[in-house]
């Protein structure tokens, strides 16, 4: 049976940079109330044209040129986003017709802040089962154009910003590295304290009307005090599940790299465990919260700076809409 191993990381984010005191001015606020309550001190919003499907054909890019790849050399897709470019057809395909692939299966992961994990545990499945051998997994998000830069919208206004990122997943034969296992968790229950009601739900006759526009539907609704606890919570005991799912222990991991939802959380979520800020990676202060991108993103930075080291253990978590959380445990 294949190990799957990561091969190559990419990131891509839009070139315009949006500080806090553009963000306070919008949403009455101040820079230093952001920082103070996100940890955030920056992000990226996307240009005219620059699409979720856009931006991972960037980062898919990067990523096949660290591993030396080429698109044919690409059997299979996996595209995670809660910001896809149309309603329909996914952004999977619209990637494949960017990058020139083969016509190679596409799939759409549709789990938000997990999306990410949740493709990557699939993408490690298939390299298992035999059925493809390169596979493609990208996380992006435009969120830029679906916030409420206002006061009314504040709470989320702050947090989000665009970006892609990918990996590429193939089989080795190569013993001792590569993905160990995953833990996958929902609790549907909890739909309703983070989500985005319209438009285009298919509950409403006509999917959209004026009334709705005006209540805010097509804007991200959180309940913060809510996501904030459940997110401690599912991610430390995410990390806990999978490490002992993989034999390991909290001290033999290298290093922790969690989904960049809020600074507070990830510090939370290192006391909590007991280790130090060196050992969990954060990039939120510079690029924000980029939902399934973050992960992926925070990947490509990890290798740029030297963060991870071949043979070590990697522990990759996350918590999102739905609710949802996953974690996975890797030997790099």
């Amino acid at each position: 049976m294949p190990n799957s191993l990561i091969t190559g990381t990419g990131r891509y984010v839009p070139e315009r940079v949006v500080d806090n005191a553009t963000i306070a001015a919008l949403c009455a606020s101040t820079p230093e109330w952001i920082v103070e309550r996100t940890g955030i001190e920056r992000r990226h919003f996307a240009a005219p044209g620059e699409t979720a499907s856009v931006m991972g054909a960037h980062a898919a890019r990067r990523a096949l040129g660290q591993a030396g790849r080429q698109p044919a050399d690409v059997d299979c897709v996996l595209f995670a986003t809660l910001s896809p470019d149309y309603l329909f057809p996914g952004c999977a395909c619209l990637l494949q017709a960017q990058l020139g692939l083969r016509e190679v299966p596409c799939f759409d992961v549709r789990n938000q802040c997990s999306g990410f994990l949740y493709a990557l545990s699939m993408a490690d499945a298939f390299v298992r089962a035999g059925s493809y051998r390169c596979i493609l997994v990208v996380g992006a998000e435009l969120q830029s154009t679906g916030l409420d830069l206002s006061e009314r919208g504040r709470e989320l206004a702050v947090l989000f910003g665009d970006g892609a990122g990918a990996v590429l997943v193939e089989a080795s034969e190569a013993p001792g590295r590569g993905i160990v296992c995953s833990h996958l968790g929902a609790d549907g229950h909890c739909a309703q304290e983070l989500w985005c009601e319209g438009p285009a739900s298919s509950r409403f006759p006509e999917r959209i009307d004026a009334g709705m526009l005006a209540e805010g539907v097509q804007f991200p609704h959180m309940n913060g005090r809510t996501v904030f606890r459940h997110a401690i919570q599912r991610m430390k005991e995410s990390i806990e599940t999978v490490l002992a799912k993989g034999g390991a222990e909290l001290a033999d991991v290298h290093l922790v790299v969690p989904h960049q939802a809020n600074q507070r959380i990830t510090d939370m979520l290192a006391r909590l465990l007991g280790i130090g800020s060196d050992r969990v990676f954060s990039n939120i202060a510079e690029v924000g919260n980029t939902t399934a991108a973050s992960i992926p993103i925070a990947l490509a930075d990890c290798v740029a700076q030297g963060r991870l080291q071949e043979g070590k253990l990697v522990v990759l978590t996350a918590f999102g809409s739905g609710f949802t959380w996953a974690a996975t445990l890797l030997r790099w």
